[in-house]
């Protein structure tokens, strides 16, 4: 059964880098959505088994999108890989403090990105 992922940034570029760095890691269903208030419907429609969300967004950014989800009691259960260019040691503690999985710099390398995959997923795939 394929892993279903989505992807939440508003950059096209990092959506098709992602879909196909995860797709050489593991058979996957690859949603999309361009802030956090679209990644908010997406998982209404079709609950995620891992979320990629980045922080910096329009209309709705990434940690208010993750606090929505954790309210919603989506978050931990389904983990949130927080993707952005912010990296100061202050940005990952409120990353991690919101409720997020794991949380990965841009830019990354595959290795990276798929070593953090086989410790979320694991099994999984």
């Amino acid at each position: 059964m394929p892993v279903r992922i989505l992807v939440v940034d508003d950059s096209p570029f990092l959506h098709s880098l992602l879909r196909v760095s995860l797709r050489r890691y593991c058979d996957c269903e690859i949603a999309h959505a361009k802030n956090g208030l679209e990644a908010l419907s997406e998982v209404e429609i079709a609950e995620p088994d891992l979320i990629f969300l980045d922080i910096n967004m329009p209309v709705m950014d990434g940690l208010e999108a993750l606090d929505r989800l954790r309210e919603r009691g989506v978050a931990p259960r389904i983990p949130v890989v927080i993707i952005s260019t912010e990296g100061s040691s202050e940005d990952v503690e409120r990353g991690f403090a919101a409720g997020a999985a794991a949380y990965l710099r841009k830019p990354f390398q595959e290795p990276e990105l798929h070593a953090l995959l086989e410790r979320i997923l694991g099994a999984a795939q």
